[in-house]
Formats: C-alpha cells, sequence, structure tokens
C-alpha cells in the first residue's frame, strides 16, 4: 500500500504517523498519548517558525563542504542549529517529569541528552564561526561522546538500570553478561552518529526519527510495564517535535537541524531503549540508520584495504552515506528520502510484529 503512493511527503507521513499513533491509543485505552504528541507537534511548529527568525537574525548559516554531491552546494548559507528547536522543548517537558517523578532514570536520561545536546551545540557553532563545514574536529567530537556515554554506563550498571538480559520477545532473550558495557556504548555512540550521517537531505533524518519514535513508543507499551509508560510517553513527544520540525525541514529546507539535533536525537533514541531493555527492537527500527552509518565504514574500509593491496583505492559506492550513492546514480532528493521514509515505517511494522509473534 505505501509503495503505491505516488506523492509521499510531509502531509502523507504526518497522516500516517498520526493515524498509527490514534489507533495505538485506542488499544491501549489512553488517549494521553495521542495529546502528548499533537502538544508537542504544535509546539514544535510553533518554536521552529520563531526560531527561524532568531537564526536568520543572528547570521547562523550553514556551510556546505565542497566533497559532497555539487548540487547541495545551491545549500549553502541555509539556516542551521534548529536542533535547537527540537531538543529544548523535549528537555524542558523532560525537566518538569524528572522534577515530578525524582525517578534516577530519568535524570540520567537528562544529563545524557544535556551532554550530547551541548556537544552538538559547540560542534555547530565552531563551524559557523570558523565558516567551514565541520567545526569539531572527529576526535574531539568522539571523545567528547565516549565520555558522556561512559558516565552514562557507569551510572547504569552500579545502579542496576541497564538489564544485561536483552529481551528479544517475552519467551526469548540472551544474557550479554560484561558485555552489557560495550554493547550499551556501541548502542549509545552508534545510534547518535548514525542519525548525524543520515541527516544529509532535507527531512531525511527528521522524518525517520519521528516514525521510529513512534515505534520504540509503541514497543515500549506493549511490555504492559506500568513504569516504564513514562518513556512511551517521552517517544511519542519526540516523534511529534521531529514532524513538528519537519515541515520547515522538508524539501525544499527552510532550516537544517545541524549537529546539535541529529547527534542529540539518536542519543534519545539510544538512551531510551538502554534504560527500557529496548535495544533488539530499536536495532530493528532503526535500519535505515544503521545502513547509512554501515555504507561508511564498508566504503571507508573496502578504500583503506584496496589502497594497501592494489596502490590504488577503490571504492563500492558513488559516495557515502548511501543516500549520497542515490543521488549521484541520479535519483531526485526528494524520491530518495520518500523512499527512506516509506522503509523506515515497514521496518517499524516488522518489529512490532516480530515483538509480537516471537
Amino acid at each position: 500500500m505505501i509503495g503505491k503512493i505516488k506523492k509521499f511527503n510531509f502531509k502523507s507521513l504526518l497522516i500516517i504517523n498520526t493515524f498509527a499513533l490514534i489507533v495505538t491509543s485506542y488499544f491501549f485505552n489512553n488517549f494521553i498519548f495521542t495529546g502528548v504528541y499533537l502538544l508537542s507537534f504544535f509546539i514544535s511548529i510553533f518554536t521552529t517558525k520563531k526560531g527561524l527568525k532568531i537564526v536568520k537574525k543572528f547570521n547562523l548559516l550553514q556551510k556546505i563542504r565542497n566533497e559532497g554531491p555539487t548540487n547541495h552546494l545551491k545549500k549553502s548559507d541555509t539556516p542551521t542549529m534548529g536542533g535547537i528547536f527540537i531538543v529544548i522543548p523535549f528537555l524542558i517537558f523532560l525537566s518538569i517529569i524528572t522534577i515530578n517523578l525524582g525517578s534516577l532514570k530519568l535524570f540520567l536520561l537528562l544529563i545524557t541528552i544535556f551532554g550530547f545536546f551541548t556537544t552538538g551545540f559547540l560542534d555547530d557553532y565552531l563551524s559557523i564561526k570558523k565558516k567551514e563545514s565541520t567545526g569539531l574536529k572527529t576526535r574531539e567530537k568522539f571523545a567528547l561522546q565516549s565520555i558522556i556515554s561512559l558516565i552514562f554506563i557507569f551510572i547504569a550498571y552500579k545502579e542496576n538500570l541497564v538489564d544485561p538480559f536483552i529481551i528479544v520477545s517475552d519467551s526469548w532473550g540472551i544474557n550479554m553478561n560484561i558485555l552489557i558495557l560495550p554493547i550499551s556504548f556501541l548502542v549509545l555512540v552508534g545510534i547518535s552518529n548514525s542519525v548525524n550521517l543520515t541527516d544529509g537531505l532535507d527531512g531525511l533524518a527528521a522524518g525517520c526519527s519521528g516514525v521510529v519514535f513512534y515505534g520504540l513508543g509503541t514497543e515500549i507499551l506493549m511490555k504492559e510495564q506500568q513504569e516504564l509508560f513514562v518513556f512511551s510517553i517521552l517517544c511519542y513527544s519526540m516523534s511529534g517535535i521531529c514532524l513538528g520540525f519537519l515541515k520547515y525541514n522538508s524539501y525544499p529546507a527552510k532550516i537544517f537541524m545541524g549537529d546539535t539535533g541529529s547527534l542529540t536525537i539518536g542519543a534519545i533514541l539510544g538512551s531510551i531503549a538502554l534504560l527500557t531493555n529496548s535495544v533488539f527492537t530499536l536495532f530493528i527500527f532503526s535500519g535505515i540508520f544503521i545502513i547509512e552509518s554501515l555504507s561508511v565504514i564498508i566504503q571507508v574500509g573496502f578504500f583503506k584495504i584496496s589502497k594497501k593491496l592494489f596502490r590504488k583505492g577503490k571504492r563500492i559506492f558513488l559516495m557515502a552515506p548511501l543516500h549520497h550513492h542515490f543521488e549521484l546514480k541520479g535519483v531526485k532528493e526528494q524520491k530518495i528520502v520518500e523512499n527512506f521514509w516509506k522503509i523506515n515505517i515497514l521496518l517499524v511494522i516488522l518489529g512490532i510484529v516480530l515483538k509480537i509473534n516471537l
């Protein structure tokens, strides 16, 4: 059905995501989920619209790297750092819930998100200040992400907030024991950087994130653990926020989220999945993010190996991440984004079906 839709745009994605959430709310007999989602959506539209004026006023404009597709050069000087208007409303909402519930899990989530948000913000700020496409050096960014992730893992493991028994289904799980520590690190840093790499086309990361947050929130609800319901509410809130931002980020984008948004969105997904034991399902939901990241790893790895063997580096893709490969193959940007959105919806359906049937 999804594949037959000729024009799958922002409105199409919004309708499908909203309808799915209404059905979910009806099934679980709790329309607070839909209410939080819709409220977050309209707040996001409002803050992004007002924020766009602020970004323009302070001349916070994106510089496009010369190594990318040439047709992206026209996007130079597009307002950026839009992630501020995604993350700050969510941080305020999370802070209010954390203060009221006094939960260590929520407090840990709060400081972790703030840490990744600060890292992304610093990267974007330095990029604008230096008038280059990159701000922090790769090693510097990775070091900051690693420090924040290690703090999260240390506290979570010490306080038994992360379960080493990874649940695949109600009847099947894998006890990772001490391996849960490196796995947690890979989940946090890996998903954060994967969303960052996916954020290369107008609306791609924001649209996929909105779908993945819906899926993660629903998967958590299916656990039927009352103490985890708050994490479903947080996921649905982020789903609404991402789609609200998408209104101004879809092609042609009026504003980019920057690392401020993409690094933090990935960290929110990873940390919530770890705190709710939803890592396996998140792996399926985040298929687009993971494939985008793997395409870069494969491209770089194959180039280095072939250079050592044949003294000349060879490439598998025309360009990585994968979305750039399709661009250079002649596929229009809008069509790539639409198809990736559709695939992400199917991945969420697959993840939920597996959760029910395994």
